[in-house]
């Protein structure tokens, strides 16, 4: 908001300089930008105003001057046929003069950041920077039947803007119409085929109030931000719309660019009374922490233009229409507060009325798996909720309905993430062009289907597995770099897992696996999936050619139903030898490791020597192996912690394990 200093002073006293205006409105609550000099001894304050408070984004709004009630009615006819969606509409007729405004109005115009365009526009403008109120002015002869209908729009309905785009209107969108068609966008912008020419001879005012999501919602639609829907999707004010008509009439004949040819029409079907909100002198000394004294919150609240009315436990107060912000008890109190000075309240700490609430269970294990992977030399990224569809598609957990946003940001933010992936490998693309090599990044959060929400982990990883060392040369990090790092997270999250073969139309196939809880109640749970980033999609993600980014997803709400109970009591050192024995067999190749593992775990449960380990260290694929098969060496630890085993025991046990591996895997021992 750009306020003219001189412009303010004709409404109230204000003998400061213009720093000194601007540290007031600082005190108020407003960000000032900067104090500029416009000329001729007058001054240009530049401020921020804060979203709930659109009555100062106005001269008369920061003056605070009372309405003034309208005349007699006017020729012209205007129908109301959606009340809820505008509840007060005034309009006024005028025969005009059109032609360029007074120096005076279009310097202080220009000096707010407005364009003059001719007088009777520039009126518009001006009334809605003096006051407050958006105003639009149509050319009464190009109305049909000099009639005005305030509805939704007809489905397929087109418009002109005055922008000259052609926009075609939603059955949700309000429109300004005359007797055969919509001439307006309600709230936003008027159309082209009556808009004000040089020609124009008879105006029609419009001054109204429109619901402020209805505006806010078409203008996002329909791409168009102006200064009138900037107002009005924030709440105009309902009481203001005839002083808007009557300034303008005022304006007019003061400039002689026209007069009204009657008094006006004020469409308002259901009148508004003025809202009453109950202030307690209890809940005010409790918020603050200390007592402020009655006389001053009358003289504070009374200032404010506020209708002050005590009672035996504190005060009624009525507030004006144009304070939309002012809805209930906690926002006088913020009031009183500002302006008795938070300074002024002593430092204390607010009583305990109840006894906190236990801590979300959520908020230790997310903590526990962070330092887990950033011990694991990780780095924390933190990417938007929103992302486009086409990502969204791609990445989205399968089978699972997507949820579009309503009313986006733009293409690139109209989804709800269902996996956390595509922020992740983007934030990874951003890396690797700032000249990055190694990237390394997990984020942990929320994620979005139709089903609902759920809370998850994502890693991505590409580069080398380690940092360069003197001694040795670097290699890059591979699927099993990823999967241990998975495998940590799982193991401290009390939850033995397996990888099994799986496809996802964003990962390589044949580099892709499905992570799934291996033991205990929840056995055979899917918690996520692992793998790497197919070439294609890496490319359309913006990431360098040869890139290879190693991905993974976990579901932490399943993790946590999936946990498996285990004691934190310290285990004593085994006080018993343990025996090795070394086995070497040929399997197909084609059968994953894991389920060779699981096939040994399952045979090596009950054995007379019990099985404590289990390691693969040789996979050999060459001459004197079949086509077809591998050759696996894998390395068996069996320990008792209650005796030295026997060779005998450890053989038997040895022999059953093989026995399996030749049952379900036709495996030949070498």
């Amino acid at each position: 908001m750009r306020l003219v200093l001189s412009w303010l002073r004709e409404f109230v006293d204000v003998p400061e300089s213009a720093e000194e205006v601007a540290q007031k409105l600082a005190l108020r609550g407003f960000e000032v930008a900067s104090v500029e000099d416009a000329g001729g001894g007058d001054a240009v304050i530049d401020f921020e105003v804060t979203a709930n408070r659109p009555d100062c984004l106005s001269v008369l709004g920061l003056a605070a001057l009372a309405p003034v009630p309208i005349g007699p009615a006017d020729r012209l006819k205007v129908t109301i046929e959606d009340a809820g969606l505008c509840p007060r509409y005034a309009a006024a007729s005028a025969d005009v003069k059109i032609g360029p405004a007074p120096q005076w109005m279009a310097d202080r115009l220009l000096a707010a950041g407005v364009r003059p365009i001719s007088s009777i526009v520039d009126i518009t403008n001006y009334v809605n920077l003096e006051i407050g109120q958006p105003m639009h002015a149509f050319d009464l002869e190009k109305l049909a039947g000099a009639e005005i209908r305030v509805r939704r729009a007809k489905p397929g309905e087109m418009l002109v803007t005055l922008d000259g785009v052609e926009r075609r209107l939603e059955p949700d969108m309000l429109v300004i119409a005359d007797r055969d068609r919509a001439q307006a966008v309600a709230g936003v912008m008027g159309g082209a085929a009556s808009e004000v020419s040089r020609t124009t001879k008879r105006i029609a005012y419009e001054s109204a109030y429109f619901h402020a999501p209805s505006v806010r919602k078409t203008s996002k639609r329909l791409g168009l931000k102006t200064e009138a829907s900037t107002r009005f999707e924030r709440g105009a004010d309902i009481g203001a719309q005839v002083v808007a008509i009557q300034r303008a009439a005022a304006l007019m004949e003061q400039i002689g660019a026209g007069a009204l040819t009657g008094g006006g029409i004020d469409c308002y079907p259901n009148p508004r009374g003025a809202r009453t909100l109950h202030l307690r002198r209890e809940r005010l000394t409790r918020v603050f922490g200390a007592a402020v004294p009655d006389a001053d919150v009358e003289r504070i609240l009374t200032r404010l233009g506020l209708a002050v009315e005590t009672t035996s436990d504190g005060w009624d107060i009525g507030t004006p229409t144009f304070r939309v912000d002012l809805l209930r008890e906690a926002d006088l109190i913020e009031e009183v507060g500002r302006h008795y000075g938070f300074d002024r309240l002593p430092p204390a700490f607010p009583p305990v009325m109840a006894a906190a609430p236990p801590p979300d269970p959520r908020i230790p294990r997310d903590q526990l798996i962070r330092r887990v992977l950033t011990a694991a030399g990780l780095s924390e990224a933190v990417t938007f909720g929103f992302i486009e569809a086409k990502a969204a598609a791609l990445f989205g957990t399968q089978g699972a309905a997507l949820v579009s946003i309503a009313n986006p940001l733009s293409g690139k933010f109209d989804t709800l993430r269902a996996s956390l992936l595509p922020g992740l490998v983007d934030a990874v693309g951003e890396n690797r062009r700032h000249g990055r090599r190694d990237v390394r990044l997990f984020e942990i959060g929320t994620r979005f289907t139709a089903d609902g929400e759920s809370r998850g982990v994502a890693v991505a990883w590409t580069g080398t597995a380690g940092a360069e060392h003197w001694a040795g040369g670097s290699r890059e990090a591979d699927f099993f770099d990823l999967k241990g790092i998975v495998e940590r997270v799982c193991g401290v999250s009390g939850v033995p897992v397996q990888f099994e073969p799986a496809s996802h139309p964003a990962l390589v196939a044949g580099h892709t696996a499905s992570i799934v809880v291996s033991d205990g109640r929840a056995s055979g749970t899917a918690l996520g999936v692992i793998g790497e980033v197919s070439p294609a999609i890496a490319d359309a993600r913006g990431l360098p050619a040869n890139d290879r980014v190693l991905v993974g997803e976990l579901n932490l709400d399943r993790l946590a139903d999936a946990r498996v109970a285990v004691s934190d009591a310290a285990q004593p050192l085994p006080r018993h030898p343990f025996v090795v024995r070394d086995l070497s067999i040929i399997v197909a190749s084609i059968l994953p490791a894991a389920i060779i593992r699981g096939t040994i775990q399952a045979a090596g449960r009950g054995l007379p020597a019990p099985l404590v380990a289990i390691s693969f260290f040789d996979r050999y694929r060459g001459k004197g192996i079949p086509d077809g098969t591998v050759s696996l060496s894998i390395r068996l630890t069996f320990q008792a912690a209650d005796r030295t085993l026997t060779d005998m025991e450890v053989q038997q046990s040895f022999d059953t394990i093989v026995a399996a591996l030749v049952r379900e895997h036709a495996a030949v021992q070498r």
